[in-house]
């Protein structure tokens, strides 16, 4: 991360304690709910499988900006599927640098061709080890990892949502991201349990556990991107719901901190890393605040 920008992400971080403010630093544009597979533990894709026309994510982006967002997310379906007569993906990504986004990052499945050197990271999700991956995803493990073999850069993050069938599997994946040329770390989400996939949720001991051999992971220098001062309260779903800084943007319409905002009771059990992470931040949480600074400037 360069100075100038963390610098401004600390200053508006202060402005947002000291003054009790709500607003967002972090937004997500949801360019299409296309996608090319149909994973077990997800339930927000092809629900109208439309591409979002190019003027109108540009529109979204000075939207977003104007109202002070500076970390951008393109999130989808599957994101690299988006395009618009001749446009994709990549263009989207260079018209928000443009536009003056400070960090730009792109969430896949990774199925796709991953070149993409102008974000600041590619978040790819990455489930388990081969069969257990192939099992919520569909065999495409093996595209994946040469996927990631062939990418131009080394801006790849992989993206793990534990759930009940991949809980064993933390050190597994962990060990892909520390041994693979072009991944740069691994985050990890717990599963939210949308509704229709409720089976797959964690209990409280469970996440524990989990919490536990990710500690013991960072321990052991595993470029992990999460903050282990944020864990006993991902662990128990008592960090602030919503996150005020973070905000998602599809179709036009904007949402608080994420789409699961919409359903009834959902926020009590959210499993995201990243929305405990920043409403603890800024919250005016001291041991989140300087882990949170250790993280990004080692991994952006």
């Amino acid at each position: 991360m360069k100075t100038q920008h963390f610098l401004q992400f600390a200053t508006f971080g202060a402005k947002t304690v000291l003054l009790k403010q709500k607003k967002p630093i972090l937004g997500t544009i949801i360019v299409t709910d296309r996608c090319n597979l149909n994973c077990q533990h997800c339930a927000v894709n092809n629900i109208t499988a439309v591409m979002h026309p190019y003027q109108q994510i540009r529109q979204e982006m000075h939207t977003l900006y104007d109202m002070g967002i500076r970390i951008l997310f393109f999130c989808g379906g599957e994101t690299f599927l988006w395009q618009d007569e001749n446009r994709g993906i990549r263009d989207l990504v260079r018209e928000a640098k443009e536009i003056g986004f400070l960090i730009v990052n792109v969430v896949t499945n990774g199925t796709l061709t991953l070149e993409l050197p102008e974000a600041d990271l590619i978040l790819l999700s990455l489930d388990g080890s081969q069969r257990t991956h192939d099992l919520i995803r569909g065999k495409t493990f093996s595209t994946i990892m040469d996927n990631i073999a062939k990418a131009p850069n080394d801006n790849i993050c992989l993206y793990m949502a534990i759930n009940q069938l991949n809980k064993e599997e933390i050190r597994d994946v962990s060990q892909i991201a520390k041994e693979t040329a072009n991944i740069r770390a691994i985050s990890f989400n717990f599963h939210t349990p949308y509704p229709g996939t409720e089976r797959l949720r964690l209990s409280v001991a469970e996440k524990q556990q989990c919490c536990a051999e990710i500690t013991q992971l960072m321990r052991e220098d595993y470029p992990i991107f999460n903050l282990k001062s944020a864990f006993p309260y991902l662990i128990e779903n008592r960090f602030p719901t919503p996150c005020h800084q973070c905000v998602v943007m599809e179709n036009g319409k904007i949402s608080t901190c994420g789409r699961c905002v919409d359903i009834e009771g959902l926020c009590a059990e959210c499993g995201y890393f990243f929305a405990a992470e920043y409403a603890l931040l800024f919250n005016g949480n001291i041991p989140v605040m300087y882990d949170m600074m250790k993280t990004y400037l080692r991994y952006i």
